[in-house]
């Protein structure tokens, strides 16, 4: 089987991270299209072996693209394609029809009840999404959650199916080490309590809440936020104003596989974490969440679907906590009280394992293809009842 997967852009970001680790793990050849942004991890995935490509999209109207992409899926004579964000899905859906795939398969990573890919949901995105949605086979969604809220939409349920994010567990593993060098490299006492945040700087991810929440902490707590965005100014701003901006520390993007970026990576970044904080209002997986249990972390979240469609119990240790920044304060406050327990994985972590992740994938592949190959024809030339 040959796939070709296609996605707004390849910045640092969940949804981008998690194909590079999804491609690792399918057992079929694929190739990427990359309509903007060819950013790191367009070369963490070249790195890989993974051809890809960057089709130059000028904008979100750039109509010009539209053939260029229907060229480039007819020249690859691939059986499948897969979309993956907002802008990719509209014109890869499109581009695949136009040129005569059928197995098209849609991955909806970040739909949320009000917002998707962090931008307020509008009538006419609604409606564009619908009637592209009705150009593939089936739609992936990350999590129960998603696909609820996909139904609520109008997609038909038969075209939903759910296949949740995956992480590696053995990457995000404890390390001792990894957390002395990490605290070191960061400049980070030993003895610090160390509050973690991980996602993209923007607004919906309030991490200004935890800004806030630090205000009211002891001098001996950090703030260590990873990602990169446009509300680091802002956020920046805030902690000077909240007179905590020496105790945050801005450790920009930091990619989930190694690509020859300088400095620890995430996983070892999550090593050097004593809790993580996740004060987003409105998510469409957790990730982060689920990669800090993998650490063994304790985790304190305001949403997180990836928890909270499994049964009670599967993650002991993650507590939800109302996006406010004195309930954040209280409820950091009394992890640090605990003192540090098994830094050990739940079920939880377990439950979302990556290879468990790449197999229903697969599952949905075979499915799709199957609906999409003419049944074989009588040698008179007529198709069997």
């Amino acid at each position: 089987m040959r796939a070709l997967h296609i996605i707004t852009g390849l910045g640092v970001g969940g949804a981008e991270q998690q194909l590079r680790l999804l491609l690792r793990h399918l057992p079929v050849a694929c190739e990427v299209v990359t309509l903007t942004n060819p950013g790191p991890v367009a070369d963490g995935l070249a790195a890989d072996g993974v051809r890809v490509t960057h089709l130059g999209m000028a904008g979100n109207r750039d109509l010009a693209a539209l053939p260029r992409l229907a060229l480039h899926i007819r020249r690859g004579r691939y059986d499948l394609v897969h979309t993956h964000l907002y802008r990719a899905c509209l014109y890869g859906r499109i581009a695949a029809r136009l040129a005569g795939v059928r197995a098209v398969v849609a991955t909806e990573h970040s739909l949320g009840d009000t917002r998707m890919e962090g931008r307020p949901l509008t009538a006419g995105v609604r409606a564009l999404y619908l009637l592209g949605e009705r150009l593939g086979r089936s739609t992936v969604a990350v999590s129960p959650t998603v696909a609820a809220r996909l139904a609520r939409w109008g997609v038909p349920e038969p075209r939903i199916a759910v296949v949740p994010n995956g992480i590696d567990l053995a990457r995000f593993a404890f390390d001792p080490d990894a957390r002395r060098r990490t605290r070191d490299r960061l400049g980070l006492p030993a003895d610090a309590f160390v509050i973690g945040g991980v996602g993209r700087l923007i607004p919906g991810k309030r991490f200004d809440v935890l800004i806030g929440a630090l205000a009211r902490l002891p001098a001996g707590c950090r703030l260590l936020l990873v990602g990169g965005g446009p509300e680091e100014p802002a956020l920046r701003r805030t902690a000077r104003e909240a007179g905590v901006s020496g105790r945050v520390l801005f450790a920009g993007e930091r990619p989930y596989l190694p690509d020859g970026s300088s400095g620890p990576g995430l996983p070892a970044l999550a090593s050097a974490m004593d809790v993580l904080a996740a004060p987003s209002p409105e998510e469409a997986f957790g990730l982060a969440v689920v990669e800090a249990l993998a650490a063994g972390l304790p985790v304190r979240y305001t949403s997180c679907p990836a928890l909270e469609d499994l049964p009670p119990g599967a993650a002991p240790d993650a507590v939800r906590v109302p996006c406010d920044a004195g309930a954040y304060a209280r409820a950091l406050a009394e992890v640090r009280a605990a003192g540090p327990g098994p830094r050990t994985a739940p079920e939880a972590a377990r439950h979302y394992c990556i290879t468990r992740s790449a197999a229903r994938l697969m599952d949905v592949y075979t499915a799709v293809l199957a609906r999409t190959v003419p049944p074989p024809r009588s040698p008179e030339g007529v198709i069997p009842s």
